[in-house]
């Protein structure tokens, strides 16, 4: 199974990311797509470093 601690690691990591773009940048905007945008691209990149560096062969 593993060590599931760098998972955790890397959620806890992605959500304060979103939320912290989310407010430094989009505070004061109904941009309903460019926030979501914005948010499915943080998630995408961190998907990429988990299965690029995380995922053992």
């Amino acid at each position: 199974m593993g060590n599931p601690l760098p998972r955790v690691l890397l959620g806890i990591a992605m959500v304060i990311t979103v939320v912290a773009v989310d407010l430094l940048f989009f505070r004061d905007k109904q941009w309903f797509w460019e926030r979501l945008a914005a948010n499915v691209g943080i998630v995408l990149v961190f998907g990429a470093f988990y299965f690029r560096f995380a995922v053992r062969s």
